[in-house]
C-alpha cells in the first residue's frame, strides 16, 4: 500500500511542477538566501501541503502520507538538481 502511494507521489505531475519551481527559485535566490535552507523548507512545504489539501483520500494516516511525501519530494528534488547540474556542465 505504501509503495503504491510513493509511486503515485513520484509520478504526480503537480508535485513535479512544484519541485521544478522550487529548484528554479532556489537557483535565482541562491546568492541572497543560500541553497540548503530554502530547499529543505520547500521540500517540507510540498510534502505537507499536498496531503493536507487532499485530506486522506488514500486511506493512510496523515503522518504516513506526509512521511512518504518527504521521501518522494526529496527524491524528485535530487533528480531535478541533477538534471540542472548536468545542463549547466554541458552548456559550458
Amino acid at each position: 500500500m505504501s509503495a503504491d502511494i510513493l509511486f503515485g507521489q513520484l509520478t504526480d505531475v503537480f508535485r513535479i511542477g512544484l519541485v521544478i519551481g522550487l529548484v528554479y527559485t532556489m537557483q535565482r535566490q541562491r546568492a541572497a538566501t543560500g541553497a540548503l535552507i530554502p530547499l529543505l523548507a520547500g521540500i517540507v512545504f510540498i510534502a505537507v501541503i499536498l496531503p493536507v489539501t487532499r485530506q486522506g483520500q488514500s486511506g493512510l494516516p496523515m503522518a504516513t502520507e506526509i512521511g512518504l511525501g518527504l521521501v518522494s519530494t526529496a527524491i524528485l528534488t535530487g533528480i531535478v538538481l541533477g538534471v540542472w547540474t548536468l545542463y549547466l556542465r554541458l552548456r559550458g
